[in-house]
């Protein structure tokens, strides 16, 4: 009698789950609008596909190592003609890259359309994400809004044709979001007094799910797990009373497992072949042996504030000498300060090598630059970066420089870069415009504070990182669409009320 009970229990626990899935994966938007959306999107896309393929700089490495697993079955490089495994970079792209490869052989255009396609499935995913954040009434309108507004996103789409591992990167982040934007909201969490073992498998299983997926883009991005960190934060402010403290180890237990179940592998073979264990990728994709400059990124962490000053400094480093005359003034308090880079720099440029030594008394410029003004270095700066990567115009990928001022200058020079800078300029301030709105109508729901978590503890991450590249926080930038939809979906409800009371045939717009 017992065990019929119980099976009885876990059928009914099944069944919920599955409803309640099902509840969160229903796309509430009208096939006529999907279509539309998802061909438009694909029409934006193919564009950059044919007219901007880009190859960055990073690109050669995860094409080297997806050619290498996939002809010789080892992962990793080829030095001083030995194939030696790596753990420079983490394995997710070189495996779509060889997957890709494996099918249609060395065909770059298919990897493009492979990335088409999955930042295509991103545009669906923000869509539920922005359904989800909307109130009852608006939900038809908000997932609408933006399901559009993904699919004619220039930033995200521009990444579609380029050899970078964003676009996987978007859509597992993306994903995830969804996910624990669902358990934020499961029945679990708000029962005050609810420790029944039906809710409790189901809200673990969307926990274990969410990590899962968070594992697979730590697998693309190794810096995917601050998910995670967004998401314990949220739980651990919900789960803050005594009586909620299970839950909170509940949920911290299954999120730790969900991301170790599927990275141990990947630490397993490092341990085996390259003697240490390794569960991401080395901070500064570096290899065994090499050595990295500390000191000197320490010293550039206080005054680098741009992206154009990674070509002055950090990637000249070991193949181009380097002129302090083309440093910014930032890079020196006095005179004096001048005089010793200067000094450091001749010494790196008589043989283009940056010993210990050198590197040691960057260090010490650091320090020194640190105690003198603690503020620059540890918050004007890094709000600096903020607002470089959060205000550029994004067009690094498309051969335009980029550059406004002197905007007559500009103009007179090359139109055409111009008019598209301003252009995607002005997409960049609506997009935020719209999400600065709709953080604020949204300001009391978990699961779009989840959201501003998010963007904030990644984009705090991103300023610690020796480069400037406004790249980084693409991830975050579905996370603006899915909030600004909420701030259009009002707007449209109120345009669809007026337009009815007079008497205007807006029937087919409101109801799609």
């Amino acid at each position: 009698m017992n065990t019929e009970r119980n099976v009885r229990k876990v059928a009914n626990s099944a069944s919920g789950s599955f409803e309640f899935a099902r509840s969160v994966f229903r796309l509430p938007v009208s096939p006529r609008n999907l279509a539309a959306a998802l061909l438009a999107g694909l029409a934006l896309r193919l564009i950059f596909v044919i007219h901007f393929p880009f190859a960055a700089g990073d690109t050669k490495f995860y094409d080297e190592l997806a050619q290498n697993w996939l002809g010789h079955h080892v992962y990793g490089f080829f030095a001083n003609g030995h194939l030696a495994p790596s753990d420079m970079r983490v394995p997710g792209y070189p495996a779509f890259l060889a997957a890709i490869y494996a099918i249609f052989g060395r065909a770059p255009r298919a990897v493009l359309l492979a990335q088409t396609a999955i930042d295509l499935l991103s545009c669906i995913v923000i869509s539920l994400i922005a359904a989800r954040l909307a109130p009852a009434a608006q939900r038809r309108i908000a997932a609408t809004a933006g399901l559009w507004l993904a699919a004619l996103c220039p930033f995200t789409a521009n990444y579609s044709a380029v050899f970078l591992t964003e676009s996987l990167a978007i859509f597992f982040t993306s994903l995830a979001l969804l996910v624990f934007v669902t358990a934020i909201g499961h029945p679990f969490v708000r029962a005050h007094n609810s420790h029944s073992n039906e809710a409790a498998l189901s809200f673990t299983a969307w926990i274990f799910l969410g990590a899962v997926v968070v594992a697979l883009g730590t697998l693309v991005r190794p810096e995917t797990p601050l998910v995670l960190l967004a998401a314990g934060l949220l739980f651990a402010i919900r789960f803050r009373r005594r009586a909620d403290w299970r839950k909170l180890v509940l949920t911290a237990t299954w999120m730790a497992v969900g991301l170790l179940l599927l990275l141990l592998p990947w630490a397993a073979r490092n341990a085996r072949t390259m003697g240490r264990i390794e569960f991401l990728a080395p901070r500064y994709a570096q290899t065994e042996g090499d050595f990295i400059p500390r000191g000197l990124f320490a010293w550039t962490q206080t005054w680098m504030t741009h992206e154009s000053d990674a070509w002055l400094l950090p990637w000249k480093l070991g193949k181009a000498p380097i002129e302090v005359s083309s440093l910014p003034r930032s890079a020196f308090d006095s005179p004096a300060e001048r005089g010793r880079v200067s000094n450091l720099f001749a010494r790196y440029n008589s043989n283009l090598d940056m010993s210990p030594v050198l590197d040691r008394e960057f260090a010490t410029l650091a320090r020194e630059r640190t105690a003198r003004n603690p503020l620059r270095t540890y918050l004007c700066v890094p709000a600096a970066r903020i607002g470089e990567m959060w205000s550029s115009p994004r067009v690094e990928f498309l051969r335009y420089s980029g550059q406004i001022a002197p905007i007559n200058e500009r103009w007179r020079d090359n139109r055409s870069d111009l008019t598209t800078t301003l252009a995607f300029t002005a997409i960049d301030i609506l997009y935020i415009a719209l999400a600065l709105a709709g953080a604020w109508l949204c300001r009391r729901q978990a699961a779009a504070l989840l959201l501003l978590a998010y963007v904030a503890i990644r984009t705090i991450f991103i300023t610690q990182m020796q480069t400037v590249e406004p790249r980084y926080v693409i991830e975050c930038v579905p996370l603006l669409l899915v909030i600004g939809a909420q701030t259009i979906a009002p707007l449209l409800q109120w345009v669809s009320v007026i337009s009815a009371q007079r008497g205007w045939n807006t029937s087919s717009v409101a109801a799609d």
